[in-house]
């Protein structure tokens, strides 16, 4: 499902017109970046928690030249963790 069609969706379950229901999309998308780029969690009960987490610094290797060890820096990842009912529905 794309933006297009999780928008159309919403609006025939909420009862929103299609351009309501793709501004409440986009403030909800807006409201969780936020509140990550401030290190803040997102947890919707049942539905599942975003937050930011910690990524440390490490060694890989160049993929184009293999023998080649580069660092890596240390950053932050964007991370989802499913709730116990989301969890449910997709395992029926």
């Amino acid at each position: 499902m794309n933006k297009a069609e999780l928008v159309k969706s919403m609006a025939e379950k909420s009862g929103l017109t299609q351009k309501d229901s793709e501004a409440a999309l986009n403030a909800f998308v807006k409201s969780v970046e936020g509140a990550l780029g401030n290190d803040d969690k997102v947890a919707l009960v049942g539905f599942g928690t975003f937050e930011a987490r910690e990524r440390k610094a490490r060694q890989g290797r160049n993929p184009r030249n293999p023998e080649e060890v580069i660092d890596i820096p240390a950053s932050k990842a964007p991370v989802f963790k499913a709730g116990k009912t989301l969890k449910e529905i997709v395992n029926k």
